[in-house]
């Protein structure tokens, strides 16, 4: 069932990412959110490399999370995270009660995907897990000339789309996901580099 519901610009946004693949641990990081304005927390947890257990682990960190009850959307950059450890969003939002919106920069070339996928156990299972995240739909955040795609779990398209242009206030990559990079590869790189 995908939520309805007004956006107010202090909307709070989870916004998730992970840190550089250099260990086995995968650090992922979750930058809490007012709109696309103001950092209001930080939490963090980790995922396999490569492994299964990413969808368990966000709902785990979200639903431990003081602000649990203040989430009203979940932020993922990507379907995947540690490297091949795909995220069921349908899952996510069903065990969170919060709608999910996964942002990419372009979209995912299915093929290399798939071909990617066949080194690794469960192929099958980590594929359909990534299908379900459905439709992509190309939406404009900041810069018209450069629009990003979404996919999403528990909320309408346009919404979801909105959240996006509304949350991105200094750059093409909305605020949650930015600072929630920023911070993962701070933290295990000794600064911040790439681009969420």
């Amino acid at each position: 069932m995908s939520l309805v519901f007004h956006i107010k610009p202090e909307i709070r946004i989870l916004g998730i990412d992970d840190s550089a693949l250099i260990r086995d641990n995968i650090l992922i990081v979750g930058a809490f959110f007012r709109g696309g304005q103001w950092l209001d927390g930080v939490m963090r947890s980790e995922v396999t490399r490569d492994g299964m257990d990413a969808t368990d682990r966000i709902v785990g960190m979200v639903t431990s999370s003081k602000h649990y009850d203040q989430i009203r959307v979940i932020m993922l950059d990507g379907v995947t995270y540690g490297g091949f450890n795909p995220v069921d969003i349908v899952r996510l939002n069903e065990e969170t009660g919060i709608p999910v919106i996964v942002l990419m920069r372009e979209i995912p070339d299915l093929e290399k995907i798939k071909s990617a996928l066949c080194h690794l156990p469960d192929a099958d299972k980590r594929l359909q897990m990534m299908m379900r995240a459905g439709r992509v739909i190309r939406t404009i955040s900041k810069d018209p000339s450069n629009p990003v795609f979404i996919q999403c779990a528990g909320i309408e398209p346009c919404l979801a789309c909105d959240i996006v242009r509304l949350s991105s206030t200094r750059g093409n990559i909305p605020e949650p996901l930015r600072v929630a990079h920023m911070i993962a590869t701070g933290i295990i790189c000794g600064e911040s580099r790439g681009k969420a």
